[in-house]
């Protein structure tokens, strides 16, 4: 009688996460990369049967370098990704690091205070900051009772560049900065207070805390918080296209490689699925990049590798 091995627990715990990567991930990852060789337009399914080349790909580099409006969708990505990542790393930091110092009934009020913005519907999040920056909105009014102006302005229309960009920039901000507040509390909070008490007691300031105890302690945190992040920005769409819908910001400054995207599919006026696949196509291959960039750049091999604890 033979005996059929059995499957370590491992695999059995992995199958249903790789699963579900297969079906909601590499399939439509797949799906997307096939449509992009193809002519499909206005949802014509029968257009993925046909086969057009790198056709979608040279449309779309030819847009970048020669479409005015697509080319600040480009700028507008790297403005974005790149100012939103600063303020979502190193404000989740510094609004960690004033919890961790506050007293824990206050600390706990001033956590689910900035955690408000990411548990808001993004229609209505985004509806607060229509009528803040609307130009008879909050902002103005109150520039105008301070005497700061004489008349009202529109700031994410008139102000070109950073008027746009600086507004989406804030928004997305502060949806994104509590996800590093929380996980960069948890790795102060994991430190030993031992350690604390031993710097403090060696007449440690509160800068030789955060430079020799806590950056160093909480290196992993600091490279998952940034690479998270980081992807996550590249693909984030909501509240941009809600900004840009209701016209808070000027319509190609508002708008990232993600947000062209989906416009690019789904937009009644355009409905060109087969160069929004492209585009998503090289997003993918561009967040592929830039994670692994931003990994090599912070030494991820060389934490792997380094001794953790006495194993002896």
């Amino acid at each position: 009688m033979r005996i059929r091995p059995r499957l370590p627990a491992s695999a059995l715990f992995l199958s249903l996460a790789l699963f579900l990567v297969l079906v909601f991930y590499i399939v439509p990852l797949l799906l997307t990369l096939w449509a992009s060789f193809t002519p499909i337009r206005d949802w014509d399914l029968h257009a993925l049967r046909s086969y057009v080349g790198a056709e979608n790909y040279r449309r779309l580099f030819h847009l970048i370098r020669f479409d005015p409006d697509v080319s600040t969708v480009v700028k507008t990505t790297i403005v974005f990704v790149s100012g939103t990542l600063a303020v979502n790393v190193i404000g989740g930091f510094l609004l960690a690091l004033a919890a961790f110092l506050l007293e824990e009934r206050v600390s706990l009020g001033f956590r689910l205070l900035w955690l408000l913005p990411r548990m808001t519907p993004v229609a209505v999040f985004g509806l607060l900051w229509y009528y803040f920056f609307y130009p008879q909105g909050t902002l103005n009014a109150i520039l105008e009772k301070l005497g700061l102006m004489s008349h009202p302005v529109n700031w994410g229309q008139d102000y070109l560049p950073w008027g746009p960009w600086g507004i989406i920039i804030f928004v997305n901000g502060l949806v994104g900065v509590s996800y590093g507040m929380i996980i960069f509390y948890s790795a102060f909070k994991s430190i030993p207070l031992e350690i604390y008490r031993a710097a403090l007691v060696d007449g440690a300031s509160l800068k030789d805390l955060v430079l020799h105890i806590m950056l160093p302690l909480t290196r992993w945190h600091l490279i998952f918080v940034t690479v998270w992040q980081l992807l996550s920005l590249l693909t984030t769409y909501a509240h941009l296209f809600v900004l840009v819908e209701w016209g808070v910001v000027e319509k190609w400054h508002g708008m990232t490689w993600a947000l062209y995207v989906f416009e690019t599919a789904f937009s009644q006026s355009v409905s060109d699925q087969a160069l929004a696949s492209a585009a998503a196509a090289i997003l993918v291959a561009v967040g592929v990049g830039l994670g692994l960039l931003t990994l090599r750049l912070m030494g991820f091999e060389r934490e792997l590798g380094a001794v953790r604890g006495d194993l002896g």
